[in-house]
């Protein structure tokens, strides 16, 4: 812990604050998270990393300041202080450079439709690569929050009814460090709560943040300055937001999404400064697209919520469906289909299942239907996902919840499917209620 402190204490000396940047000292750090972290996913392999030095935005960028640049504003919750969030990756580097452009700065990107290059040579503003955006993050810290403990909800906003470690402590919460707290449903003004010690806010929560970085396992080789791989088909994001449950706003937890897709708990913060010469810096994606109209409905369904979606959807569809169903059947009681569910997940498991697609290949877009378990998707649904070749693929998630959309399935699928295109979701609150098919009706409109 004195060591830890040392650390922030020096950290803290080497910043200065201009505007809403943070000069930030680089340095050698462990990125990723031990194994012995719960709830660490696989794809955090820790290792050494160095970052120069580079500036990063206090803040989440405002809608305020992104509608007065860009003339428009994605966002579903409005306020001029709220950070702007339903942006893609794309249109975020768009504004890092309108923002360049704004205060006579060279613009760190060029943009070729959906192809964009980093242009090593400009001192504009820019996203942080997901090495700098953990650096910062942790501020010093080794542990798996930069508050040194499990952090609270009287200390970011996210789902504070799921703090960390509720999973396996839910029906006996004496021994959680952190109790449940508030869980507000929405985002905050920016700079709600206290900043890190690097003077950053919002560093866990409120929106996740999109980096630089092409998704992929980490290099053990690239280890100064990463940038990550050249080529891929997401991007990362980091840091959690308003609906994730603790676990999954660690500062070494990897978020990842389709470039060109806007989530609703996801916005950016800017930064400038280039990293040092000879890193791979230069990369490019083009976003795929399908034509195909061969569809299937294939859905995992415990409570019978996700089922009477997907029959809606084959009712106005008329597309072929298919039921995922593990081959060892979950239980019918609510409290042990809870710890059952959570064991699975923190396991990764792959349950059989018990039946499979008769001819795949035949089909261009998986209609995919699953219930939000613990902010996740159910393991079935990862065996499904893995039992097959989504390369090329149209995928169209659906979910029932209860109040927290999506949490992080789509960064599950992402992450289990990463040659197919992921088209908007559809969340889906319980049943749907009485306007079901009135808002099936328009996510297929926008959708096909």
């Amino acid at each position: 812990m004195i060591k830890t402190a040392l650390v922030i204490v020096m950290l803290m000396a080497s910043c200065a604050f201009a505007d809403d940047l943070v000069q930030v000292k680089g340095g050698k750090f462990l990125m990723g998270s031990p194994e012995s972290e719960n709830w660490r996913s696989d794809d955090e392999l820790q290792h050494e990393v160095t970052v120069g030095d580079f500036r990063i935005a206090r803040h989440e960028v405002t809608q305020s300041e992104y509608s007065a640049l860009m003339g428009e504003n994605p966002s579903a919750f409005r306020g001029d202080a709220l950070p702007v969030e339903s942006v893609a990756w794309i249109d975020a580097v768009k504004f890092c450079n309108a923002k360049s452009l704004s205060e006579g700065l060279k613009p760190a990107y060029v943009i070729e439709g959906q192809k964009v290059t980093w242009d090593l040579s400009s001192d504009g503003y820019r996203l942080p690569t997901e090495a700098e955006w953990e650096y910062a993050c942790r501020a010093g810290t080794s542990t798996p929050f930069n508050v040194e403990h499990s952090i609270g909800a009287d200390e970011a906003n996210y789902y504070g009814h799921y703090p960390y470690e509720i999973e396996e402590n839910y029906f006996n919460q004496s021994r959680l460090a952190t109790k449940p707290g508030i869980y507000r449903g929405e985002t905050v003004s920016v700079g709600s709560f206290k900043p890190n010690a690097l003077g950053l806010y919002d560093m866990h929560g409120n929106v996740g943040e999109w980096c630089w970085d092409i998704y992929a396992p980490y290099s053990r080789t690239d280890s100064t300055n990463p940038t990550g791989p050249e080529s891929g088909t997401r991007r990362v994001n980091r840091g959690g937001g308003w609906n994730d449950f603790a676990k999954n706003m660690r500062s070494a937890y990897r978020a990842a999404a389709p470039q060109g897709e806007g989530l609703f708990n996801v916005g950016f913060r800017v930064a400038r400064g280039a990293v040092g010469v000879g890193t791979a810096a230069s990369q490019a994606m083009q976003t795929a697209s399908g034509t195909g109209r061969k569809i299937l409905i294939a859905y995992f369904t415990w409570s019978g919520n996700t089922q009477g979606i997907a029959y809606e959807i084959q009712k106005q569809t008329g597309a072929d469906i298919f039921r995922i169903e593990p081959k060892k059947a979950y239980s019918p009681n609510y409290n042990t289909v809870l710890r059952e569910a959570q064991r699975d997940q923190r396991r990764q498991a792959r349950p059989e299942l018990k039946e499979t697609v008769k001819d795949f290949a035949q089909y261009d877009i998986i209609m995919l239907g699953y219930p939000n378990w613990w902010a996740s998707i159910p393991m079935p649904i990862a065996s499904f996902l893995q039992s097959y070749d989504f390369s090329g693929k149209i995928i169209m998630p659906f979910c029932s919840h209860g109040g927290g959309r999506f949490g992080q399935t789509l960064t599950a699928i992402a992450k289990l499917a990463p040659d197919a295109v992921i088209r908007k979701g559809l969340s889906v609150h319980y049943s749907g209620g009485s306007r079901l098919k009135e808002n099936i009706t328009k996510w297929l409109a926008d959708n096909l």
